[in-house]
């Protein structure tokens, strides 16, 4: 797995002086990083590069230059590069009110198990949701998971080569039609599909193996 290492971080002060332009490169890498599936869930596809701004800004933040705290702070994050076989997201679940937040996270419970990334010609994908900590109870979802799609090499052959990929998520109580066809058409933007699900084809994305 690509681990960012002690040696390679920035001291605060010299984070501080190149914060400007790194802090702009890295919301650029999250912007065509970001897949909406639905109005209200976002996956923000990882790479080290954006590992590491999340964590140069955690140290920023809490003002940590202890040892200890700085390797915390890699154990923590390290885990959510892909490393080779697999994409790697923060599922984010966006409602703006409070009060339908609760109600939504509680009709969604289990959304992240039934996230899947689906690679033309191949079988789906579910995504893998927090193998850190549980996020969710039987009550509710929570708003923020970490998921990895773990791939075959032939899948990975197959997005090396171009293939369409598509991204859905599955709502409890309702059916989403797929038509497998829709896949042979490549398309270079989202589109999404009964607002719930869409097709990609992002080059950003697919170097995420890499």
């Amino acid at each position: 797995m690509t681990k960012i290492e002690r040696t390679s971080l920035l001291s605060l002060e010299e984070y501080a002086k190149q914060r400007p332009e790194i802090r702009t490169e890295a919301m650029r890498l999250k912007r065509i990083r970001s897949v909406f599936v639905g109005p209200n869930m976002t996956l923000q596809f990882e790479n080290e590069a954006t590992i590491r701004y999340q964590i140069q800004e955690m140290l920023r933040i809490e003002k940590t230059f202890e040892e200890e705290g700085i390797m915390d702070e890699l154990e923590a994050y390290n885990p959510l590069i892909p490393d080779g076989t697999n994409l790697k997201c923060t599922q984010m679940i966006e409602f703006p009110d409070e009060d339908e937040r609760k109600v939504k996270l509680a009709e969604l419970v289990n959304i992240e198990n039934r996230t899947y990334v689906q690679i033309q010609g191949f079988d789906r994908v579910y995504a893998i949701a927090d193998e850190d900590l549980e996020r969710s109870s039987a009550e509710k979802t929570s708003s923020v998971h970490f998921s990895r799609f773990e791939f075959t090499a032939e899948m990975i052959v197959a997005i090396k080569k171009g293939a369409a990929i598509a991204m859905a998520r599955i709502i409890p109580t309702t059916i989403i039609v797929w038509t497998k066809s829709i896949l042979k058409h490549r398309v270079r933007s989202s589109t999404t599909l009964h607002n719930r699900s869409l097709l990609v084809n992002r080059p950003a994305i697919s170097r995420a193996f890499f």
